[in-house]
């Protein structure tokens, strides 16, 4: 199942459901999407938001993280969120990239955790937006960076500090 949103002057993007799990609301992705656009600059750009562009968000189940892992990232096993950003340019649109999303396992990690699953699925969303947009958390530094803007836009929605204690 695959659905094409968009809100009235935001993202366009691509919603693909490739699960059985309990998915979040396109809506949700959407309002979780946009909030990061709307206010968090290209990482090495200009202080102004990233602003609209195009992008997909894959719901999976744990074989296809596991094997997505496996192929670009060389780890055994499904992960919570992969971000693949667009390396092309096409004159007046803007291709942000894929986020893929294993269903099972943000469940599986929001009860471990307890906490709700849309709070996490929140959380992936935004975390897998920002590397789109070319954030990343390889250093201290980086992690501190990109996590100040996870919990900025985190709050706007109610969500509570995915790093607090």
């Amino acid at each position: 199942m695959c659905a094409e949103t968009a809100s009235t002057d935001g993202p366009v993007f691509d919603v693909q459901v490739a699960t059985t799990g309990d998915a979040p609301a396109e809506e949700d992705i959407g309002r979780w999407v946009d909030a990061v656009l709307a206010t968090v600059p290209v990482r090495g750009g200009a202080d102004a938001p990233a602003g609209p562009g195009e992008l997909c968000v894959r719901l999976v189940d744990e074989p296809e993280s596991a094997e997505l892992n496996g192929r670009f990232r060389h780890k055994d096993g499904p992960t919570n969120v992969l971000s693949f950003p667009a390396e092309v340019t096409v004159p007046d649109a803007r291709f942000w990239g894929d986020i893929v999303i294993c269903v099972p396992l943000v469940h599986a990690e929001a009860a471990a955790q307890e906490k709700s699953a849309d709070a996490h699925f929140a959380h992936l969303v935004v975390h897998g937006v920002l590397h789109l947009l070319g954030y990343d958390h390889q250093s201290a530094e980086e992690a501190d960076q990109m996590e100040t803007l996870e919990k900025r836009v985190l709050g706007r929605f109610g969500v509570a500090d995915p790093y607090g204690e």
